[in-house]
């Protein structure tokens, strides 16, 4: 996918398909104009361990590709992938790193009424402790989470 801008090696695309099963990991893929716009993934046991253990399901890895923002493909999977949790749950989780290259994924999912755990930062799922040091990559989140909308359906 790197022709894309979103970089993921094959032996990670090849074990999301692998798991592909409503009780595992569900994948959703958006087009435009034929070709391939983005990505999420729906992820039913979560990575982050509180939301494992409140069974909370986690969307995770979601990429729109750059020339294809601003289009609305980001919020259509974001509907979609959001129907499909509060189909399971009464609420969905999600991550988001905090360095500049997530600055639009923090906007949408704050325009989309995601709010912080309450945890505080995490690193590898792990919550950072005052006054340590941590690198800011990937894997430095806020953990946000989403209650499903009053009067959906269970």
């Amino acid at each position: 996918m790197n022709e894309h801008g979103i970089g993921k090696p094959l032996d990670y695309i090849e074990r999301c398909w692998r798991e592909q099963d409503p009780g595992r990991r569900t994948t959703l893929i958006a087009w435009h104009e034929g070709r391939f716009a983005g990505w999420l993934h729906l992820l039913q046991t979560s990575v982050y361990p509180p939301f494992a253990e409140q069974g909370i399901p986690e969307i995770n890895n979601f990429d729109v590709v750059p020339a294809r923002r601003r289009l609305g493909i980001g919020n259509a999977l974001m509907d979609a992938i959001e129907a499909r949790a509060f189909e399971r749950s009464a609420k969905v989780g999600i991550g988001v790193g905090l360095y500049h290259a997530y600055g639009n994924a923090q906007r949408l999912y704050a325009k989309r009424g995601y709010i912080p755990d309450g945890r505080g930062i995490a690193d590898h799922g792990v919550p950072v402790e005052p006054e340590t040091t941590v690198y800011v990559g990937h894997d430095l989140a806020l953990w946000l989470i989403k209650e499903r909308p009053a009067g959906s359906a269970t």
